[in-house]
C-alpha cells in the first residue's frame, strides 16, 4: 500500500482521493497490527480497556477491619458476622483509591486537602473519590 500511495499523482483528483482511501487502509493497518502485537488497544496507557482486571481481589481472605482500626488508632471496633459481611461487600464495590480516601475522610476525619496532600494527588480527584464512595454506600444502603 506504502508503494502504491508513492506512485499516485497527486496532481489528479482521482489519485489524490486514492491516496485518501490508501492512507486510511494503511493508518486502520498499522493499529490492527499494533493491536495484535500487544493484546491491547493503542493509544489505551492506563489499561482502562482491563481496568476491573486490576480491581479484583479476594477481600473474603484479608482481615480489613483490623486494617481500619490502625488507621483509626482508637477503640477497637466490635462488630457481628453480619455486619463485617456486610462491610465486606461493600469494600469489594470500592476500587483502592476509593476506599483510602473514603477511610481517610470519615474515619481518620482528615480534610481532603490532607488526603491529597498524603497520596499525591489533586484535592478535586480526592473529592471525586469520595463521591463515588458515597454513592456506593447509599447504593447499598438503600
Amino acid at each position: 500500500m506504502i508503494r502504491m500511495k508513492g506512485k499516485l499523482n497527486t496532481e489528479l483528483i482521482y489519485d489524490r482521493e486514492d491516496k485518501k482511501h490508501i492512507n486510511s487502509m494503511i493508518n486502520d493497518m498499522s493499529e490492527s497490527i499494533e493491536w495484535m502485537k500487544t493484546g491491547r488497544q493503542p493509544g489505551l496507557y492506563r489499561g482502562v480497556d482491563k481496568k476491573n482486571a486490576y480491581r479484583k481481589k479476594q477481600y473474603d481472605e484479608i482481615e480489613i477491619i483490623p486494617d481500619i482500626i490502625e488507621q483509626i488508632e482508637r477503640e477497637p471496633l466490635y462488630m457481628d458476622q453480619a455486619q463485617r459481611q456486610a462491610l465486606i461487600r461493600l469494600f469489594k464495590t470500592f476500587s483502592d483509591r476509593e476506599r483510602q480516601c473514603y477511610i481517610m475522610y470519615e474515619a481518620e476525619q482528615l480534610s481532603m486537602q490532607q488526603i491529597a496532600d498524603r497520596l499525591g494527588i489533586k484535592k478535586r480527584t480526592v473529592q471525586q473519590y469520595i463521591e463515588r464512595a458515597r454513592v456506593k454506600v447509599k447504593k447499598i444502603a438503600s
